[in-house]
């Protein structure tokens, strides 16, 4: 129904006027030049018609006009109607209007312009497109957005800086821009919150003035930026890891092969027939030893929690406990079991010969990886103790040498012996074909019954378990 204030005098005008209700997509009001704009026969019939499948775009320029309107303002600007699915180009001019129920309403006034094809393409493709598209004038006040930048940024495009999230990069983009192109990926503000926005800006003619403006587009890429920042954080998060790790691995074999002397030198004093002051002494050196240790252990976050067993008095028996490790030193004492330790570090080296001299065992020293598999091809060895952090050729590469051989060698049971027993470090061990692990400080009876247990012959027939894995 016509508004009674204004009906009889819009019916006269020749040009097309209607009004729109945004919120049902209704016209309630068309004069006659907008029916047969609109191709209806009456107002009821245009009232019959279902405007509400918009699309996106439209709805936001529809939107735009409710909110621009909203102070009184007129809006003049190009719309492609299409009435029965044929294209009609008109310049309207689009206000607010508030009728008797005092309902919003916007009110259009248009007149029909016969525009160019190629034109009309292209305002539409502008019009609907997802790329955000805004034309600035050089000091940066908008001109024209499409509505793309207004579902983006709404009320905030009207000034070229305060889309940014840093508003001085917006304004040095701005500066840049009127020299030439400048292609930049920015942090901005939008309706929706931070976005990253790809942004292009150029200087061009205004179709309208002629004077130099500033057009921009905007692509969000929001999804990959974040993926690869994402994707970043990931791979310094492991480069982290991988750096803590090789500095437990470090810390680890620097402080425990020094503490490795310190505790096995006084447990073998503390063993031998000295006078009672001077074992008194040799436990005093030893328990301070392993209280340093668990300072050690704490220090580096031992996962495995590695402890040496606490030294017994003197007095008490020193033997390898259990049936198997008597029966490997009935045996070492009998036929010299063979073994052969592979370090670079002579106190090392010293302490574990002087352990097996004390069970009758035979032990045979090479000083890095490749002495230690030359010594593997010719010699006869029961059982091979290798060291991981060397020179020259470290453990893991000697031991799938001494694996890789022809013969029996490439069988000799290898026990790792070292300071570096983290799991994955543990895994590699496995993977290169060692068949179990003694941690430094080395405790002597774990020493001397692993090795027991790998010479009586019965190696491979038990799985590594772990760095602390003992016969049964």
């Amino acid at each position: 129904m016509a508004p009674h204030r204004f009906g009889a005098g819009w019916d006269r005008l020749r040009r097309p006027v209607w009004l729109y209700d945004p919120r049902t997509g209704q016209k309630p009001y068309a004069n006659p030049a907008a029916l047969s704009l609109w191709g209806a026969e009456s107002l009821a019939a245009l009232a019959d018609r279902d405007f509400s499948a918009q699309s996106p775009a439209m709805k936001t320029r529809i939107q735009r006009l409710v909110e621009q309107t909203a102070q009184g303002a007129a809006v003049s600007e190009r719309w492609v109607f299409f009435p029965h699915g044929q294209p009609v180009t008109t310049q309207a001019v689009v206000s607010m209007f508030v009728d008797d129920d005092g309902q919003a309403l916007l009110l259009f006034e248009a007149t029909v312009e016969d525009v160019p094809v190629e034109e009309r393409r292209a305002a539409e493709a502008l019009r609907h497109a997802s790329t955000l598209i805004s034309l600035f004038d050089i000091d940066g006040t908008r001109l024209f957005s499409n509505p793309a930048a207004f579902r983006a940024y709404g009320d905030m495009e009207g000034d070229f800086a305060a889309r940014f999230a840093v508003p001085e990069e917006g304004q040095a983009m701005l500066t840049a821009a009127a020299e030439g192109s400048v292609s930049e990926l920015r942090a901005v503000i939008t309706r929706d919150g931070p976005r990253w926005h790809h942004m292009g800006a150029r200087p061009v003619p205004d179709p309208v003035t002629g004077r130099t403006c500033i057009l921009l587009d905007e692509q969000d890429v929001t999804l990959r930026v974040e993926a690869e920042i994402a994707r970043s954080a990931a791979e310094q998060k492991a480069s982290m890891a991988e750096a803590r790790q090789q500095f437990l691995t470090e810390m680890s074999h620097e402080l425990r092969t020094p503490l490795n002397a310190v505790i096995g030198f006084s447990r073998l004093l503390a063993d031998a027939d000295l006078p009672t002051a001077a074992s008194d002494q040799a436990l005093r050196i030893h328990g301070a030893g392993l209280g340093l240790l668990e300072v050690v252990n704490q220090m580096i976050a031992d996962p495995l929690g590695q402890t040496v067993q606490p030294l017994p008095h003197p007095a008490a028996s020193a033997d390898i406990p259990g049936e198997e490790a008597e029966q490997g030193l009935s045996n070492g004492g009998e036929t010299g079991l063979r073994a052969l330790y592979v370090d670079d570090n002579e106190s090392n080296r010293t302490l574990v010969q002087a352990m097996f001299a004390t069970m009758g065992f035979v032990c045979e020293t090479a000083v890095d990886g490749r002495a230690g598999v030359e010594a593997a091809k010719s010699g006869d060895w029961d059982v091979i103790l290798m060291d991981i952090q060397m020179p020259v050729m470290d453990g893991v590469t000697a031991t799938r040498m001494i694996r890789a051989l022809e013969g029996a060698a490439a069988s000799t049971p290898i026990i790792a012996v070292t300071a570096n027993t983290l799991p994955d470090q543990i895994q590699t061990y496995v993977e290169a074909g060692m068949d179990d692990c003694v941690a430094k400080p080395i405790n002597m009876v774990e020493l001397l019954t692993k090795v027991s247990h790998w010479a009586q012959g019965c190696w491979r027939e038990t799985a590594l378990a772990g760095p602390t894995a003992t016969a049964s």
